[in-house]
């Protein structure tokens, strides 16, 4: 008996240090799961459409039952069984709804209450903590122990903080005093992040499901095989051109990764990539959809509501990089696949273009109405929905992927199971932020990168990239970029910067994490698909998309990139820092109409770093570099000005 509790205790220590068994419930019980999900789904549609609700009982009811569908729908660990709740998943979720039901009812008492000044009641002192502890324990199960345990420790560091030496040191927080900001006001678990997953997120995640079930998804990815696929590398150019547009509506790296990776890295490994090579090219450009207007996930509406920019200005801003990233992925995308003597995709298994435009075209309709929309101001709210009624437009017109009630309903509840982990992760996000303000940790962490810099502009930005990429390891985009913003955001604020390139440099780092070896989750995620070492996959994704690295410090220093300032100022920098991410591409692939040598190379990859952050000066060194890499290789003159047909391979004649 000794034996056997001393093996049970590791195991069962290992599955609560991992996330839980998502549940696939079927029969009866699956039936009601998936109709609480629809309601909670059509709750949150007609209370920020259709009639006005106080944001905060609809944020407690939201996250209650949110909660609620966690345990019912998550085990408790990775052994956890995946057709029916446990007994104690039951309990969880009957005390999930009680205590959203006794906020619920406290409600007024609570919003109009002075804090701190007016003692919380025994009941509080009930359901507060439990609330608390459930938010936690649906975080472990649904992001994992890593989001859990930095949660913990900011929790921990409000609590007992006040004994540390130095200054991290705070004043003594009494634990009334912690669920007091904590629990009853909008500072802590219904702040921003929560308010923002149960509004703009998830509506554009509801758009999102709609426009896959009506078929977007497949014209989308056709769409792309058409326009690609038949030149060299064509796979991996479909992967990027497919996996940007569906990021861009998804949000998550990971899942942007599991549901076009699952076409387009087998089909790249049938025609000769490696597996290295089809887990990077997917890892890179699913990546990048989280940085990509007009929707950018739902990291971007955080930032919306958390810097009260207006959301339209945030897309605006965000476009030239976007583009840049994906230049640079397909740029590097071409010429390693002409280097390799990688073929595109046979004619014959390739759709039409024509065909493809007939018989899915109206689907740009919605991305068409979500665009105008923006642009003409509305909110990011009526956004959403306007383009979920343009889906459903089109559905309409087209007989084959019409919408039924049924076809509607389903999409409903797929759009709240969707959403389970995105809500906890922004729960937790919330307690980080209540913690902080607290304690007044962004002030300590803001002196602790100025100390590490000192007077160096440059290295303190360096420090502050590092440290988003850092928080953001393991976490989903929303979490990563708010730790980002509350923790960094204020040293950028005291170093000059704006609220918008401030946020929005953060925002890249924390998107990519998830690609950044060690704890690379997207790459992890295409290496069950590719068979394949996840940190070579992620290695090759950061080599891929080396200037979502470089792009960020050119737009902090110069606005020209983020579409501000005069006419002249944009045309020139995003003129030259076109001209740079292609020849960083030249430079790190280390091909131009045939190989470089290392000379060459490195002379076309600093011309190309000098052109993305440009100055006069930048500029004049960049020319000079590429005119010495002209002198001092004949071969590339030549390759480059038809004297040297012969070197022109087979590939690149195709």
């Amino acid at each position: 008996m000794a034996s056997f509790a001393a093996a049970a205790f590791p195991r069962a220590l290992a599955g609560l240090a991992s996330s839980g068994q998502r549940r696939k419930l079927s029969g009866r019980l699956g039936q009601a799961v998936h109709a609480f999900a629809a309601l909670i789904a059509i709750a949150v549609v007609y209370t920020t459409t259709v009639v006005y609700v106080d944001l905060f009982a609809m944020t407690i009811v939201f996250l209650a039952a949110m909660l609620a569908l966690v345990f019912l729908t998550v085990g408790a660990t990775p052994d956890s069984r995946t057709d029916r709740p446990s007994p104690l998943d039951w309990l969880f979720t009957l005390v999930a709804l009680a205590a959203g039901a006794y906020f619920l009812i406290e409600n007024e008492r609570i919003i109009t209450r002075i804090t701190l000044l007016h003692p919380l009641t025994g009941l509080d002192m009930v359901f507060a903590p439990a609330l608390l502890l459930l938010t936690l324990e649906a975080t472990r199960r649904t992001v994992g122990f890593g989001l859990t345990s930095i949660v913990a420790i900011f929790l921990a560091y409000n609590l007992w903080g006040h004994l540390l030496p130095g200054k991290l040191s705070h004043g003594e927080i009494s634990f009334n005093h912690f669920l007091d900001i904590m629990m009853f006001t909008t500072d802590g678990l219904f702040g921003v992040p929560i308010r923002v997953a149960a509004t703009y997120a998830f509506l554009f995640v509801l758009f999102g499901t709609f426009l896959a079930k009506a078929g977007g998804a497949e014209f989308f990815y056709n769409l792309a095989a058409a326009l690609a696929g038949r030149r060299a590398g064509g796979p991996a150019k479909i992967a990027v051109v497919s996996s940007g547009l569906y990021g861009t509506l998804s949000g998550s790296p990971t899942s942007d990764v599991v549901t076009t990776g699952s076409i387009t890295i087998p089909i790249m490994q049938r025609l000769g990539y490696s597996k290295r090579l089809a887990g990077g090219v997917e890892v890179a450009a699913s990546t990048g959809g989280s940085l990509l207007p007009p929707v950018m996930g739902s990291a971007a509406f955080i930032m919306a509501e958390f810097t009260g920019i207006e959301y339209r200005e945030i897309v605006i801003a965000g476009l030239v990089p976007a583009l840049l990233f994906y230049i640079c992925v397909y740029s590097q995308v071409h010429l390693r696949s002409l280097k390799l003597g990688l073929r595109g995709v046979p004619a014959d298994e390739l759709p039409a273009l024509g065909g493809t435009l007939q018989n899915g075209g109206l689907f740009l309709v919605p991305l068409v109405a979500l665009t105008i929309a923006l642009l003409m101001g509305y909110s990011p709210t009526y956004v959403a929905v306007f383009a979920t009624v343009a889906v459903l437009a089109v559905a309409v017109v087209r007989p084959s992927t019409r919408m039924g009630l049924l076809k509607i309903w389903d999409a409903l509840g797929e759009t709240t199971l969707r959403m389970v982990s995105v809500v906890a992760a922004c729960a937790a996000a919330g307690l980080v932020i209540g913690g902080i303000s607290m304690t007044g940790l962004a002030n300590k962490f803001a002196d602790l990168v100025f100390l590490l810099a000192g007077d160096s502009q440059a290295l303190a930005l360096v420090i502050a990239a590092a440290l988003s990429i850092l928080l953001g390891m393991g976490m989903p985009t929303p979490s990563a970029f708010i730790l980002a913003a509350v923790l960094v955001g204020p040293t950028l604020l005291e170093m000059g910067f704006s609220v918008l390139q401030s946020n929005l440099f953060l925002l890249y780092f924390a998107v990519l994490s998830a690609m950044t070896p060690p704890v690379a989750v997207a790459a992890f995620a295409a290496a069950a698909i590719a068979d394949a070492n996840p940190l070579h996959i992620a290695m090759t994704a950061v080599r891929l998309a080396i200037t979502a690295f470089i792009v960020p410090f050119a737009f902090i220093y110069g606005d020209g990139l983020l579409l501000q300032g005069d006419l002249a100022n944009v045309a020139v920098a995003c003129l030259t820092a076109l001209a740079g991410v292609l020849l960083l591409a030249v430079g790190v692939e280390g091909y131009l109409k045939g190989p470089l040598s290392l000379l060459p190379r490195l002379l076309f990859g600093a011309a190309g770093l000098l052109l993305i952050v440009p100055t006069l000066v930048s500029a004049a060194v960049a020319a000079g570099l590429l005119l010495l890499a002209l002198v001092l290789s004949p071969s590339l003159f030549g390759r480059l000005f038809g004297r040297d047909k012969a070197a022109v391979s087979q590939v690149e004649a195709e």
